[in-house]
């Protein structure tokens, strides 16, 4: 077959897409219909498409393209590793030398006696192994009826069978069987939606305390983990209220259950600490990582283990592992991007400095008469849309129609900002400089003046 390049006519790009190109989270003849938009090359927090168009990504990818695009020294790393050791595998007690160098840093970086790396390439596998590890760990303990773990609705764990039945997405558990046995949800601390007339402090509290009633209705001798980001990242960045996790902390400490803190999007600076468990003042026994960890610059992920479980776990065969755990390559690059992290002050930056200026200026859009609240911790924020601000009214349309709406006038717009049913979502590169913070919140006014203009004119504006 003839390849086609970048710079190939977008039609011949779309009509090969369609016709090969399987998508993710896609109707693939609604796609095929429409024509994908054809990504090129990228530089920053720039993207540029197949017909010359500059974007703003304010989604740093997926969430994940921590140190922006265009890094020339990740893909030196990349080469220089391919060339030294392109692959080994971490089975029948071998190691190499990129493998162990990141699990030492990934000890040093990680809070508390998280000091023990189990490698996998991506964070729905390093869900999966958390599901089969701490089974493992009470079985290992003498307690094999500990089986069941407690996660929340609207969570994302990831979208394999096991990562899928982890997170509370009910569109994911309408396809395949799911969820598997074992698994528990609980709702969410989602205020904005769920809280009616309570104050946040006491929804968040009355939120963490449904994880002590499921454990008492589920029998605390049968619970063996409960797992949740810091700050739900696909169910709409959902920033629980300040009493939220402190309880949490507390209900996991009294009953000994297992704390997994998914820091797949929170991880590596996104929330202005190195890791979410930190801004939330938590103590996982497990935390999961992906994403920032390469930057998305290579497939790579893993779980952060505690010493106690590390222990346990060390104490047997533990029949459990990916061909990919520990890519060298992908090890490599994980090293040099946490260096570029660390060197370049990113974290400190998003802190102290970026996150503070984006934080202003999000907030700020409150004041457009469709958004109703703005919630944003670090580099990860989301607004509210709503017909009335007062009573916090969903809109009479289905759920996501007016998220959508506006979701297509940021692309008009040539920003990329997400909206997962009627919230839209930004998490922009961490190097995201001031200038371009005041792009983004430019064209997103914009975009929501538009949305606003055809949701008033389409009859949309009106409260359920």
């Amino acid at each position: 077959m003839t390849l086609l390049t970048a710079n190939s006519p977008t039609a011949e790009l779309q009509a090969l897409d369609a016709a090969h190109h399987m998508h993710p989270f896609t109707h693939g003849q609604e796609l095929g219909a429409k024509g994908a938009r054809v990504i090129t090359r990228a530089e920053g927090c720039w993207l540029t498409d197949s017909d010359g168009n500059r974007i703003l990504d304010a989604m740093a990818g997926l969430w994940c393209v921590n140190v922006g695009y265009g890094r020339k020294e990740l893909a030196e790393v990349a080469a220089r590793q391919m060339q030294e050791l392109p692959f080994y595998n971490t089975f029948f007690q071998t190691t190499h030398v990129p493998a162990l160098n990141l699990a030492a840093k990934l000890a040093e970086l990680a809070p508390g006696d998280l000091n023990h790396v189990f490698f996998a390439g991506s964070g729905s596998e390093a869900n999966d192994t958390n599901l089969r590890m701490v089974r493992t760990y009470w079985a290992e303990k003498g307690q094999p009826q500990r089986d069941v773990i407690i996660s929340r609705w609207n969570a994302y764990h990831g979208s394999s069978v096991g990562s899928g039945s982890l997170g509370g997405m009910k569109g994911i558990h309408m396809q395949g069987g799911l969820p598997i046995p074992g698994v528990h949800h609980i709702d969410q601390p989602n205020w904005w939606s769920e809280g009616g007339y309570s104050t946040p402090e006491a929804f968040g509290l009355e939120r963490a305390r449904a994880l002590e009633a499921a454990i008492l209705e589920i029998g605390p001798d049968r619970v063996a983990a409960f797992i949740a980001e810091p700050v739900q990242g696909a169910g709409g960045v959902i920033v629980p209220p300040e009493t939220y996790w402190p309880e949490v902390q507390k209900i996991v400490d009294k009953y000994g259950i297992l704390l997994i803190a998914d820091e797949v999007i929170c991880g590596f600076g996104r929330t202005g600490e190195w890791f979410g468990s930190q801004t939330m003042g938590i103590r996982p026994d497990i935390m999961t990582v992906a994403k920032g960890l390469s930057s998305g610059y290579i497939p790579i992920g893993g779980s952060i283990v505690s010493d106690e479980v590390a222990s346990v776990i060390g104490n047997t065969e533990f029949n459990h592992g990916y061909t990919y755990s520990g890519h060298p390559v992908a090890c490599a690059v994980a090293l040099e991007n946490l260096r570029i992290i660390e060197e370049e002050g990113l974290v400190e930056k998003v802190r102290d400095d970026t996150g503070v200026y984006l934080r202003e200026r999000f907030e700020s859009l409150t004041d457009h008469p469709m958004v109703g609240e703005a919630k944003i911790v670090g580099m990860m924020g989301s607004i509210a849309l709503t017909p009335q601000k007062e009573t916090r009214a969903p809109f009479k349309a289905e759920a996501g129609t007016v998220g959508f709406k506006v979701r297509e006038r940021c692309f008009a717009n040539n920003l990329i900002m997400r909206h997962v049913g009627d919230r839209m979502i930004i998490s922009p590169p961490l190097v995201i400089s001031r200038e371009e913070i005041d792009t983004l919140i430019e064209r997103a006014w914009q975009s929501l003046d538009e949305g606003y203009a055809a949701v008033k004119a389409e009859g949309l504006f009106e409260p359920a």
